[in-house]
């Protein structure tokens, strides 16, 4: 099931970029792919990581790499009360 319900993640994060963009073509176009290409990740729920960084340089970081593969880019960690 959890793959399901990521999968489900990953589509309502793509309807959100291509929302931003305007279509899944300008999409597309921001990232570097094809229209196809984006409604093929869409339909899948699935993203290379490469798709995910060019679609969070698309959205300007509004949908991030991070919200898309967080098995490959985990995010960041912070360090609260660390003196150097």
């Amino acid at each position: 099931m959890k793959r399901k319900s990521n999968s489900q993640q990953i589509t309502r994060l793509l309807e959100a970029a291509i929302t931003i963009a305007g279509s899944e073509a300008k999409l597309g176009t921001l990232a570097g792919y094809s229209q196809n290409a984006i409604w093929y990740a869409k339909r899948n729920g699935r993203v290379s990581a490469e798709l995910a960084s060019a679609i969070d340089h698309a959205t300007k970081g509004a949908i991030s790499k991070t919200q898309l593969r967080p098995d490959i880019f985990p995010p960041a960690t912070t360090i609260s009360g660390a003196s150097l």
